[in-house]
């Protein structure tokens, strides 16, 4: 897709950073671009991008130039998530909060952090019931001086992807919830077909089962008890 045929929502998204951590105010890169793109928010509320970003995204939206709100944060050196693997419970919460699949492990097993994938949003962080997480600096230089855009490339891609799963895995549990509801609502009505006599031969097997397992619990004490 050229420049000339993008939504400016789409521009103004192609100069984010797309470190996916919310500082903004909103709960990816992609929405504070729509957002900037209907004059709902500004230009400077993207702590990762800092004043490089701002820049950005004054050529495209043919905003001025502004300092950085620090209420969303200031520009800072990139960080990358480290988890103390003695600490970890595998609780899984932080895979959960990572918006861009860069940490690896399972439910009770020990998580690690793929460095080349994290892009230090530090949503990690505060789900961690352990606080066996921490951020490293990894650079001196910060904002965009310290990003690249094939890192943004990929962040947005792995990003997108995760959305696309979480999407697909919540409609196929619908589904089978739906599948469910309707096998139960079968049952329910198979039930109420039944004569009087089904009923009642239902009734009378489920009686001699339950005599049969009291007679072996009763069996069990007496033998426990000689």
């Amino acid at each position: 897709m050229s420049q000339e045929t993008k939504s400016l929502a789409d521009r103004i998204e192609d100069v984010l950073p797309q470190t996916q951590c919310t500082k903004c105010g909103y709960p990816a890169c992609r929405p504070y671009a729509e957002a900037i793109a209907q004059g709902s928010a500004e230009i400077n509320q993207c702590p990762p991008g800092g004043a490089e970003g701002i820049r950005r995204l004054a050529s495209v939206t043919g905003r001025p130039v502004i300092p950085l709100n620090p209420v969303h944060g200031f520009e800072r050196p990139r960080a990358v998530a480290y988890i103390d693997e003695s600490l970890c419970i595998g609780c899984t919460l932080c895979i959960q909060a990572c918006p861009v699949d860069a940490i690896l492990g399972a439910a009770k097993q020990m998580h690690t952090i793929l460095p080349s994938l994290c892009t230090g949003c530090d949503l990690c962080v505060a789900p961690c019931p352990v606080d066996c997480i921490v951020m490293y600096p990894v650079t001196e230089t910060t904002g965009w001086d310290a990003w690249t855009p094939a890192q943004a490339a990929a962040a947005r891609a792995r990003h997108d992807f995760r959305s696309a799963r979480l999407q697909r895995e919540k409609a196929e549990n619908e589904a089978r919830l739906a599948a469910k509801a309707v096998a139960k609502m079968q049952a329910v009505s198979e039930e109420a077909a039944e004569t009087p006599e089904e009923i009642a031969e239902k009734a009378r097997k489920r009686a001699i089962i339950a005599a049969a397992m009291e007679r072996a619990r009763l069996r069990a004490e007496a033998a426990k008890k000689s």
